[in-house]
């Protein structure tokens, strides 16, 4: 491996050196046209590709995955990068920063603001599945919710918010993930209990030591709970 005196560095490296990696999803017109262009502007690449060292003489594409494509699709021998270090984190914020990867919101404890941005984004999506969804509905349901406490994102279907099962579901959590805080053992709120599964109502009910636990259903579970 290369020194870390090199992370940071702007290199001008072969491009048989230079492993693609994920690569990129652009059309292949795109790809093509771009590269006409940058053999007719002098064939640099003035936008590096984020590079990291993965062996002797060799690296591999982390960012900036369609400027690589372009230098290789116009036949550069050598291609402008940037070194990054090989922590995975760097890898996931590069790709972020280079719109390569959707970032991600954590649902547990994000603001109301956030909740409703990243809403916001999703309903204007071209043929988003949340297109029908009423914005500041759904921000106040969801927001309100004891969504610190949620192991996933099933509760949100309870909500009456628009968003269910499925396909809906499915968008939504492309753009959150949750970070979930153990349950108390002692809930009296109705509005966290609604949100919690017939098991885990159980379970809580088994440790306060309610009888009759097992023949009862949800909404008893809740009211012996409460």
């Amino acid at each position: 491996m290369k020194s870390t005196n090199s992370i940071g560095s702007l290199m001008h490296l072969p491009i048989n050196e230079i492993d693609p990696g994920d690569g990129t999803d652009t059309p292949e017109f795109l790809i093509k046209a771009t590269a006409n262009i940058l053999k007719e502007k002098g064939g640099r690449n003035w936008i590096p590709v984020i590079v990291k060292d993965i062996g002797k003489d060799s690296y591999q594409v982390i960012g900036n995955s369609f400027v690589y494509a372009v230098a290789e699709e116009a036949g550069l021998e050598q291609v402008w990068c940037i070194i990054a270090d090989d922590n995975d984190d760097t890898t996931t914020l590069t790709k972020i920063l280079a719109g390569e990867e959707k970032p991600k919101i954590n649902l547990s404890i994000a603001s109301r603001d956030e909740i409703m941005a990243a809403l916001q984004y999703l309903i204007e999506q071209p043929n988003s599945e949340l297109k029908s969804v009423k914005l500041a509905l759904a921000t106040n349901r969801i927001d309100e919710a004891p969504r610190l406490y949620w192991k996933n994102f099933e509760p949100i279907t309870s909500l009456k918010c628009g968003i269910t099962k499925g396909k809906k579901l499915d968008a939504f959590k492309s753009v959150f993930y949750l970070t979930p805080q153990s349950m108390p053992d002692t809930i009296n709120d109705v509005t966290i209990l609604r949100t919690m599964t017939t098991v885990e109502l159980k379970a809580i009910a088994k440790k306060r030591g309610i009888a009759g636990i097992s023949k009862m259903k949800k909404d008893a579970l809740i009211e012996a709970l409460s």
